[in-house]
């Protein structure tokens, strides 16, 4: 039958224009491209004890069985920030021949060489969280906004006086761009001192607690507090417990579960968090990667999500991130 079909498609060549003829080997060729299907992914996320981080690779995984059925293949590692392991962790999807890989870079820039292998493998790489030198497509909250409107309200619920400090994190776009929106907010207020916004809480509650207990014993005065993410607020909440310490406030970036739970109580120091949208963020990932697949470019390589300041005031009105 097969050359019985390639006789006929001869006979019908010969006699049409070779306009048509060109038209129809489009048309093939397009049809070859959009039955590219998604079969596996790979995810590398920076902490997988990070909530956040968790909501990602569960929605990319929810969205990917949604759109390609549910024998989609999901591989979720985690790089804990550590740039070498997730070098490891991305040769092992390209020798796994997945179709995808959703990434949270553990370094935007030197991330870059493993991207390009993974491309010149085939593989579509979408960046989510924090930039990825080379990707495919980039995803993000606009994280200078999310700095911006957290340290906005901390510096009006200072009534612009006071002495703030910063909990930074790891050297990654999404801490730098946070932090950078806070500074040229806090600028915006001469009567509001920086005092610090060099110690790293590494992203987690153990590291912010350290962070905020050191913080507290270099300075005897301080009023308010931007943590770069709510692990980073929650830790720096265990030590101001620890300290008796109830004069200074936290705000910080995220809208998890736990800051929820303490925006809710009166006396928690936490008052407000920029929420970002991990689900919106990973449902994306997976539609746009799968179009690249099919052969469709999207209209902008960069997708910025503006986050929403959450404070006791809007929180009956917050969904969470599953929503």
């Amino acid at each position: 039958m097969a050359k019985i079909v390639d006789i006929r498609f001869k006979k019908i060549a010969l006699r049409a224009p070779l306009g048509l003829i060109v038209f129809g080997m489009i048309c093939l060729w397009i049809t070859s491209l959009w039955a590219g299907e998604l079969k596996s992914i790979g995810i590398s996320v920076a902490d997988l004890g990070n909530p956040f981080f968790v909501q990602i690779a569960e929605s990319v995984t929810d969205k990917a069985r949604e759109l390609a059925g549910d024998q989609v293949e999901v591989i979720v590692r985690s790089s804990a920030y550590d740039l070498g392991r997730q070098q490891t962790q991305i040769d092992e999807f390209i020798q796994r021949k997945v179709d995808l890989i959703v990434l949270t870079a553990a370094d935007s820039v030197k991330i870059e060489p493993q991207v390009r292998r993974a491309q010149q493998a085939g593989i579509r790489v979408i960046a989510v969280d924090i930039n990825a030198a080379g990707a495919d497509v980039t995803i993000t909250t606009d994280n200078v906004q999310a700095g911006e409107i957290a340290c906005r309200y901390l510096a009006q619920r200072l009534h612009g006086q006071g002495n703030v400090v910063i909990i930074n994190g790891a050297i990654i776009s999404s801490v730098i761009d946070r932090v950078g929106g806070c500074k040229a907010v806090l600028n915006d207020y001469p009567g509001i001192t920086l005092l610090s916004d060099q110690r790293n809480g590494g992203g987690s509650i153990e590291g912010g607690l350290e962070a905020m207990t050191h913080l507290i014993n270099a300075y005897e005065d301080i009023d308010g507090v931007f943590a770069i993410n709510d692990p980073s607020a929650q830790g720096a909440v265990m030590a101001a417990q620890q300290a008796g310490r109830t004069d200074f406030i936290i705000t910080s970036v995220d809208g998890a579960p736990a800051a929820c739970q303490a925006l809710a109580q009166a006396t928690s120091p936490w008052v407000a968090s920029a929420a970002q949208f991990p689900r919106e963020m990973a449902e994306r990932a997976v539609e746009l990667g799968l179009a690249l697949i099919q052969g469709r470019k999207p209209k902008s390589a960069v997708i910025l999500i503006p986050a929403r300041l959450i404070t006791v005031d809007n929180l009956a009105d917050y969904h969470g991130w599953n929503h």
